[in-house]
C-alpha cells in the first residue's frame, strides 16, 4: 500500500510565482522576477520580490517585508533557482505587498517602497497544473518542491508606471504546455529527513 503522506520534511510553503521576460523566443532574458508569499518558513512568514531587469538597469534588487525570512530564501533556495537573487550581501528594500485579481482573468502582486511602486500582472491563462519534483532529481539541487503552475501567456512588469521589455514565451515543463511567466500557488519545498 502506498502512503498517502510524502516522507520528506517541509522547510516552507507559500508561493513564488515568476515573471521571464525576453524579445524573442529563445533569447535572453531581459526580466527576472521571483515573487514569493511565504506561509511557513524557519524565517517565519512574509513576501519577498527578487527582479533582475532592463527596468532595473540589470541591477538585482529586493524588496521585503521579512529580512530574516528573505536571507532564508536566498540561502536555501535563490542560491540554487537564480545565484545572482542569492547574494546576502545585498541590501534588501523594505515594502509593502498586495494583490488583487484571480485565476481566471488577471492577477497582480503589487509591491509598495518608499521609492518605488513594482506591479506584476499575469493574464490569458492556460490550463494549470501540478509540478512534482522529488529531492535530488535535479543535480545540483537538494531540495525536492511540489506546486500548483499556472502558466501565463501574457504578462506585464511595471517599476514606477514604466513598462519592462519583452513579453513571456510558451516553454514545456515535462509533458506539460507551459510559460515563461507563471502563478506558482501551493508551492512547498521539501529535502529528505
Amino acid at each position: 500500500m502506498v502512503s498517502p503522506t510524502d516522507p520528506n520534511k517541509v522547510l516552507m510553503t507559500g508561493e513564488n510565482s515568476f515573471i521571464r521576460l525576453q524579445l524573442e523566443e529563445g533569447g535572453p532574458q531581459l526580466t527576472r522576477t521571483s515573487h514569493w508569499r511565504v506561509l511557513l518558513s524557519p524565517g517565519g512568514p512574509g513576501h519577498v520580490l527578487f527582479i533582475k531587469s532592463d527596468i532595473t538597469n540589470d541591477q538585482v534588487r529586493i524588496y521585503t517585508d521579512n529580512i530574516a525570512m528573505t536571507r532564508w530564501l536566498q540561502d536555501q533556495i535563490e542560491s540554487f533557482l537564480f545565484p545572482p537573487f542569492s547574494d546576502q550581501d545585498m541590501p534588501v528594500i523594505d515594502a509593502l505587498f498586495s494583490r488583487s485579481g484571480d485565476h481566471n482573468t488577471f492577477w497582480s502582486e503589487t509591491v509598495e517602497s518608499e521609492e518605488d511602486t513594482v506591479v506584476l500582472t499575469w493574464y490569458d491563462f492556460e490550463e494549470p497544473y501540478v509540478l512534482r519534483i522529488e529531492p535530488g532529481a535535479v543535480e545540483g539541487r537538494p531540495h525536492g518542491v511540489y506546486s500548483c503552475f499556472l502558466p501565463a501567456k501574457r504578462a506585464q512588469l511595471t517599476m514606477n508606471g514604466m513598462a519592462a521589455k519583452g513579453r513571456p514565451f510558451p516553454e514545456t515543463r515535462g509533458d506539460r504546455r507551459s510559460s515563461t511567466a507563471c502563478l506558482a500557488w501551493s508551492e512547498t519545498w521539501v529535502t529528505p529527513y
